[in-house]
């Protein structure tokens, strides 16, 4: 019984209709929790997402390097390969310049790279600074949204306009010059 069940899953699997690739729903049947790490995220809240929880790692008293490859299993790219890389050397015993130099070379993790630096050079805490980049980088989403709205209130307006201006012309103005080219023709100019 089980395994003529096992074909006509394998069989729906193959034959149902949908996106996406045969390896991809046999993948989701079978729940593979690593099968979504380092895939890129289109969520645009994903980067202070990750960032608050490196954040709450670290004032749970995690290590940083224990933090960074917790946070980097569930980041968005490439967040998550800086995490991995930076924890990776820093548990091989790398200095934290050297350990976070590499995230500094992109520009959305180059921020974070900063900021560890700039932590492990004066000892300051880098739970509260990454909490800030997690606030920036929500208000830098914040902001792009608010433009983003306001430019489709600019771009909505060229059809609307397209489409009233006949009908304003056809019931507003051609009414009235009709009625005075009317009155002014059948009696004349005095």
């Amino acid at each position: 019984m089980s395994a003529a069940a096992a074909l006509l899953l394998g069989a729906a699997l193959v034959v149902a209709p949908g996106a996406g690739a045969v390896h991809v729903r046999l993948r989701d049947a079978h729940g593979d929790p690593d099968a979504d790490a380092g895939v890129p995220s289109s969520d645009p809240l994903a980067l202070a997402g990750a960032y608050d929880l490196l954040a709450a790692c670290l004032r749970a008293g995690m290590p940083v390097a224990s933090a960074a490859a917790a946070v980097a299993e569930q980041a968005p790219q490439p967040l998550a390969a800086a995490l991995q890389r930076a924890a990776n050397l820093l548990a091989l015993g790398a200095e934290p310049e050297i350990a976070w130099q590499q995230a500094g070379t992109d520009p959305s993790t180059e921020a974070l790279s900063r900021l560890a630096r700039r932590s492990a050079r004066s000892g300051s805490a880098l739970a509260d600074a990454v909490t800030e980049l997690a606030a920036e980088q929500r208000t830098a989403v914040e902001g792009a949204a608010a433009a983003a709205a306001e430019r489709a209130g600019v771009l909505i307006s060229g059809p609307l306009g397209l489409c009233f201006l006949p009908a304003f012309l056809c019931l507003g103005i051609a009414p009235v010059v009709i009625g005075l080219a009317t009155r002014v023709l059948g009696q004349g100019v005095p």
